[in-house]
């Protein structure tokens, strides 16, 4: 490994608000026999006395990725905040390079200095960066008494972030702001998500919240109530949803295929199950495909992606999915194309209500095996002055592997 390590060209220097004096010797040493230095504005202005040429990373970031890659050959520094590969850029730079062209020297993250900064053990804190993404990714978090610490863009995104926290009612949330943390102009306040209203907060900054209101609270179990989603009557129902998560049985990595997927539900509650699951919703009918696009996005299940086509013409040239879910649009064409076609292993679930479509799934269990599962409901339900058993439609359900 040292070996590969000597032959980098490119050394990722990761710089505080302390600039020089937090620096390690060996990111000293790169800096001072870099030949090229690029980063933001503000990280080359922690270091002015560079005797080699430098160069301001561009905005949007990607832009710079190409003018770095050109420089191959040459010792070559990149800046970036704190700790590189925390919510950093390092990771958007590396994957296109070859693990012996780089080496990194992180320095301590915003989050490390925030949670020392609180007295709060980080590894029982939730840490978020939304520099560029919703507020919503905190949704699934709160709770009174989540600690949550957060990157956000600027001052103005502190103040939306506030009025966030109150509209999901959670404004009795306390929030630390930290600017500039660990250099000169270092500066921690307190306040709440309903009373914020500081005008002059400077770049960097984090918030420490410590959730607290009587807002909503998202299980984070599955089958979350029906009423978190926004449907026409195209839903999977609660029980039924919770039955259908358990059979898919998401894992780390995975991604989802949901088709004729409705509301969303089950790829939503896929996507939360683990931060690095994706999915893929197929939907035909537009306003559906909107609904369950608004239903990710509420939910902090952003990373959801909505295909408007009908299956099975609309499946081809999409990832392979490692699990599949049915919950529209069964038929013979469809399963026969998901057979022809995807990979050995891929597991799959569908759910019939129909007569049809029932006696589609046991001719399918019949040749190909895997469980089939009755699921039959009922509720309470008013009868006079009295209550009885209102039963619903039945659920055929059938779960197998390719």
């Amino acid at each position: 490994m040292a070996g590969e390590l000597g032959k980098a060209w490119l050394t990722i220097v990761g710089i505080g608000e302390d600039g020089p004096a937090g620096l390690s010797a060996a990111s000293r040493e790169a800096l001072a026999r870099a030949e090229w230095v690029t980063g933001a504005a503000r990280h080359l202005a922690l270091l002015p006395d560079l005797a080699c040429e430098t160069a301001v990373w561009p905005v949007p970031f990607d832009d710079g990725i190409a003018p770095l890659l050109a420089q191959r050959g040459r010792r070559v520094v990149m800046l970036a905040s704190g700790d590189p590969f925390w919510f950093g850029a390092g990771s958007t730079v590396t994957r296109h390079l070859g693990r012996h062209e780089w080496t990194a020297h992180p320095a301590p993250s915003t989050f490390g200095l925030a949670a020392a900064r609180l007295g709060w053990s980080i590894d029982a804190v939730a840490c978020v960066g939304l520099h560029a993404a919703p507020f919503e990714r905190l949704r699934p978090k709160l709770a009174t008494g989540v600690r949550a610490i957060v990157l956000v863009r600027d001052g103005a995104a502190v103040g939306a972030l506030a009025r966030y926290l109150l509209d999901q009612g959670f404004g009795d949330s306390r929030l630390w702001i930290l600017e500039a943390l660990g250099g000169l102009h270092e500066r921690v306040r307190e306040t709440t998500a309903a009373t914020m209203a500081f005008a002059d907060i400077a770049h960097p900054v984090a918030v420490g919240i410590a959730v607290d209101g009587s807002g909503a609270v998202l299980a984070t179990a599955s089958g979350r109530p029906d009423r978190w989603f926004a449907h026409d009557g195209q839903i999977t129902k609660r029980p039924v949803r919770a039955l259908t998560l358990s059979a898919l049985a998401p894992r780390p990595f995975e991604t989802l295929w949901d088709i004729g997927t409705g509301s969303g539900s089950i790829a939503i509650e896929w996507l939360l199950s683990h931060p690095t699951t994706q999915a893929i919703a197929f939907e035909a009918d537009p306003a559906r495909a909107a609904r369950a696009r608004s239903n990710a996005a509420t939910l902090g299940a952003d990373r959801l992606r909505i295909v408007e086509a009908h299956a099975p013409e609309g499946l081809a040239d999409h990832p392979g999915p490692d699990a599949v879910f049915i919950g529209g649009g069964l038929s013979e064409a469809l399963l026969d194309w998901l057979w022809t076609h995807l990979a050995p292993g891929t597991r799959i679930v569908a759910n019939a209500v129909t007569l049809e479509s029932e006696a589609t799934l046991a001719a399918w269990h019949r040749a190909k095996g895997g469980d089939l599962l009755r699921i039959e409901l009922s509720d309470a339900a008013p009868i006079g002055s009295r209550r009885g058993w209102r039963a619903h439609y039945p659920i055929v359900q059938w779960s197998a592997s390719l």
